[in-house]
């Protein structure tokens, strides 16, 4: 049947019954990457199917890590840079609607990651079968590229599962499970995993037509008259989380769906012509550049085996129980130490909540339950393969843990400190070993935040450091390598952020009008409302180890807040009064107008002490930097980094900025050493990975 054809990246075979199998396999690729290649060659391969006219068509992936992750986004990149996205995202259009309109049957048997150009090309198909299996997700995450699906996503989705839980589904970017496909529509049938092919190839033979209800529902939301009412409605969802100025791509994938008709060339029409003009915005620049740098911290580790089965945690405070919770919930045998059990049963009510939210039913959560041990006594530090303190930060209580850590722990084990401030050159004198020991910073809340700062000095084997970072790799987290330097990257980089809010909170300045001025920037949350969710007394404790190396004091303001036992978030008073988790802010009065100066207050010693981290070598790069201070700290993603938003607002210019707040409001504001770093001239090209 495709004789002539030169295929790459698929295989066709058809079975007895006549149903075509079309088996997608990137070649040179661990994952199937929708390239410019992979496209051709499917284009050329409906053209033959359309002439010979097979019984029906599945189409499926022959990776083992699921059926496609989407478009090839170093060469949607590329098409960027030379201004050709709106050609090459009507090319995709067209194959995928020469699919749609191949006149027999034609399935998309899924499993594992089916995302973006994946999920378009799995629409393209008349139905759809997904695995049974906790590994299937089924997403159209481009929003999170500062782009919407093109590829005739939106065109096609809204027609088949309904307009609000089109919309819902990719305007957040959450990828489905199988089941919530399956009940929303997006599948027409599950199957066991090792049954899938089967299924597919059953469903193709023997079609059966989507439920009236469905169908209904599908066609009343998509009308004209649906369009125009539910598009503000939407629209205004979308707007109280999230700034159309910084992130267009929500706004403009609801317009175009508004705008779209019944017929399907124009909707594709509409939606290539608004990823085009997306492509063009610095976000979406940003936000794919961000793409790159996450892939580049998970390739950091290399191919090093962590040869981690058992993991011992010693302290159950909030950090330690939940650090603990986490590496059991991602598979690992974790035993978790404190004095009492008193201390650790809270940890474990914790990680059950954790538990039931991430895996939903009793026979996955049951294991991961068992795997979670309390462990008063401290026998799990014999068979753990790394051994991880999260006491309080005093350096004594820390040497202490580190001498009965030592003493049990097998040769060769790992041992790391979770400190966020203390140099690592003052904790480790208190190892035999210090070649196995190293900083694992992770960051509060741990099951939200994807950064771990693995902390590195100059004694450490870097064997170990690679073993750590796979095992960073292993629990789902990203890991960034840094000097062992006070207050390492991240925590360095925001104690003056945050000092400096809190100067301001002295001052008189409402609390609302500080944490608003941050959002105004486009940080995610206030450092006001960051102050009570880390802690104030984790944020006094940092503050006073870094004070001095960064010299600065400490405002009034938090000290006598810690001491009247007002910790913030987790004791329900702080700055703010916290009810349910959510912090109680004041209203401000419409008449109330911020000093002029204020984001810049907040923002600029954020960036002085991030060219001072980049003059000091606490990363090994711009780019890492960037990468910690964006997954570490929620910074504007849009913005790109701090070094990405010095080079596109221009160094000199900040540095002026920087100095008329040093005549206004004192010498903390004076720039740091590095300002003239040629790293920060210009804004830099994509980094070529991915």
């Amino acid at each position: 049947m495709f004789e002539g054809l030169q295929l790459n990246h698929w295989q066709a075979s058809q079975n007895a019954d006549g149903v075509l199998l079309l088996t997608m396999d990137r070649s040179g690729s661990r994952v199937n990457a929708l390239s410019r290649a992979l496209l051709d060659e499917l284009d050329a391969l409906v053209e033959r199917i359309a002439i010979e006219r097979p019984r029906a068509v599945v189409i499926h992936s022959a990776k083992p890590a699921g059926f496609a992750v989407g478009a090839d986004l170093n060469e949607f990149a590329g098409y960027a840079r030379a201004g050709t996205v709106r050609a090459e995202i009507e090319h995709g259009q067209q194959v995928f609607e020469r699919l749609a309109q191949l006149p027999m049957p034609t399935v998309a048997a899924i499993h594992g990651a089916c995302m973006g150009g994946g999920t378009e090309l799995a629409l393209a198909c008349r139905m759809r079968v997904a695995a049974r299996a906790p590994e299937t997700r089924i997403g159209l995450p481009e929003v999170q590229l500062g782009i919407h699906p093109g590829w005739g996503g939106s065109a096609r989705l809204p027609r088949l599962i309904g307009a609000p839980k089109a919309l819902a589904m990719m305007l957040t970017g959450r990828p489905s499970s199988a089941a919530r496909a399956r009940a929303d529509g997006l599948v027409d049938q599950l199957a066991a995993p090792d049954e899938l092919l089967d299924a597919a190839c059953k469903l193709a033979l023997h079609p059966r037509p989507r439920p009236v209800r469905q169908r209904a529902l599908a066609w009343l939301t998509n009308a004209w008259p649906a369009r125009q009412i539910l598009a503000p409605v939407v629209r205004r969802q979308t707007a109280a989380k999230a700034s159309q100025r910084h992130y267009p791509a929500p706004f403009a994938l609801i317009r175009t769906w508004r705008r779209g008709g019944g017929n399907i060339q124009q909707r594709l029409r509409l939606e290539a012509a608004s990823v085009a003009q997306l492509a063009k915005t610095d976000t979406a620049h940003n936000l794919i550049r961000i793409f790159f740098l996450r892939e580049r911290l998970r390739a950091l580790a290399g191919a090093t085996p962590h040869g981690i089965k058992h993991v011992h945690v010693v302290g159950a405070g909030v950090m330690g129980g939940d650090i603990a919770a986490w590496s059991a919930l991602r598979g690992f045998e974790v035993t978790l130490q404190d004095r009492e059990l008193k201390f650790i049963e809270p940890a474990l009510v914790r990680a059950r909540k954790l538990f039931e939210k991430k895996l939903k039913t009793p026979a996955r959560i049951e294991p991961a339950l068992r795997r979670l041990h309390a462990d008063v006594a401290g026998t799990g530090i014999a068979p753990a393969q790394l051994a991880i303190e999260a006491v309080y930060e005093d350096a004594d209580a820390k040497r202490w843990v580190y001498h009965a850590i030592e003493t049990g722990i097998a040769s060769g084990a790992l041992v790391a400190t979770n400190t966020s401030s203390i140099p690592l050159d003052e904790l480790r004198g208190a190892l035999h070993e210090p070649g196995r020991f190293l900083g694992l910073h992770f960051f509060n809340p741990v099951a939200q935040m994807p950064l771990v700062e693995v902390v590195c000095h100059d004694a450490l084997d870097e064997l170990a450091a690679k073993r750590a970072m796979a095992w960073v790799k292993a629990i789902g987290k990203l890991p960034l390598p840094v000097k062992g330097t006070p207050g390492f990257l991240v925590n360095r980089i925001l104690v003056p952020y945050m000092l400096e809010a809190i100067r301001c909170h002295a001052e008189g300045i409402p609390d609302p009008a500080i944490d608003r001025a941050a959002k105004h920037f486009g940080m995610p949350m206030g450092p006001i409302e960051l102050a009570d969710t880390v802690g104030l007394d984790v944020a006094l404790s940092v503050g006073k180890e870094l004070g001095p190396f960064l010299k600065l004091e400490l405002p009034d303001g938090i000290a006598d807040r810690v001491e009247g036992g007002k910790r913030g978030k987790k004791d329900g008073q702080g700055f703010y009064h916290w009810v349910d988790g959510k912090a109680q802010k004041p209203r401000l009065d419409h008449a109330y107008r911020p000093p002029a100066d204020l984001e810049d207050r907040l923002i600029l010693p954020l960036l002085n002490e991030a060219v001072a981290c980049l003059h000091d070598g606490v990363v090994e790069d711009a780019e890492l930097l960037d990468a910690g201070v964006i997954f570490g700290t929620g910074f504007a993603p849009f913005r790109g980094g701090p070094i990405q938003y010095i080079r596109a607002a221009g160094a000199g210019v900040l540095r002026e900025r920087l100095e008329t707040l040093a005549r206004a409001h004192g010498p903390r504001f004076a720039p740091k050493p590095g300002w003239f770093n040629p790293a920060l001239a210009g804004v830099a090209e994509q980094p070529a990975r991915g």
